[in-house]
């Protein structure tokens, strides 16, 4: 019988379903649903312990990584764009100063850096995670991880990196961007730099920060110091790499 290769799939944890055992819902939305009756006061503890295995096994699986940078990016960007070749060459660019890149695993820009640093021989991982439609690994990451819950996910983004790229992005990206500045500016981590790639990109939303946020008092002067612009890859790593010898220098990473 010949395999219909058209068949819903999806990543949940280790494991892979595919066709009729592809559920309605994932297991984000199944936690974070408080409609019903108290069956949850039932279900709920139970996945603590799920939840529990989803941080070991990301723990075990990216603690001897060499440091790491994470690298955030719009899973929407086609190869043939201007933004992807950005994202191939701070990812190269990442490899060749010794950094291991980390993207959320996906297409479009995730999958450039991991292009980049695959292909200059650094190491290159990926942090995928269970989503309704579906979406799997790109063929550039060499160590792969899913994860079912955003939030374990996020911990392994920060927990493990020396720094955060951001490239243009949509929802996603300016998640994690505001997530890490927001770590930064309550010293959560320390001696880590927030870089935005892509000046043009970029521009307008600094603009907003400075002329609406800053002028009205919701963050201060300094906080706009919390994150850099450039278009250049090797000055990205050379702010990435300034930033690790002051940690070095500092003792702990304050993490």
């Amino acid at each position: 019988m010949a395999m219909n290769h058209q068949r819903p799939e999806r990543r949940q944890g280790s494991s892979v379903v595919r066709g009729d055992l592809v559920p309605d819902s994932t297991y984000d939305q199944r936690l974070l649903d408080r409609k019903g009756p108290t069956h949850w006061l039932h279900e709920d503890p139970w996945r603590v312990l799920r939840i529990q295995s989803e941080f070991v096994e990301g723990f075990g699986a990216l603690a001897e990584l060499p440091p790491a940078v994470t690298v955030f990016g719009s899973a929407r960007t086609g190869a043939d764009t201007a933004d992807y070749e950005l994202g191939v060459r701070v990812g190269a660019a990442l490899a060749k100063a010794g950094y291991a890149v980390i993207t959320g695993g996906g297409p479009g820009l995730m999958e450039a850096a991991n292009r980049g640093a695959l292909e200059a021989g650094g190491v290159s991982v990926g942090l995928g995670i269970e989503l309704p439609h579906e979406q799997r690994l790109n063929d550039y990451v060499d160590l792969g991880v899913e994860f079912r819950y955003f939030f374990v996910r996020k911990t392994m983004f920060v927990k493990y990196a020396y720094g955060f790229v951001a490239l243009p992005g949509g929802f996603g990206t300016l998640d994690e961007l505001f997530e890490a500045l927001t770590l930064v500016q309550t010293r959560k981590v320390t001696s880590f730099p927030v870089i935005l790639m892509g000046t043009e990109f970029w521009s307008p939303l600094i603009g907003w920060l400075r002329d609406t946020l800053q002028r009205t008092g919701k963050i201060s002067p300094q906080d706009l110091d919390l994150v850099s612009l450039t278009d250049d890859p090797d000055e990205a790593v050379r702010m990435i790499v300034e930033a690790d010898r002051r940690r070095s220098d500092g003792g702990s990473r304050g993490k």
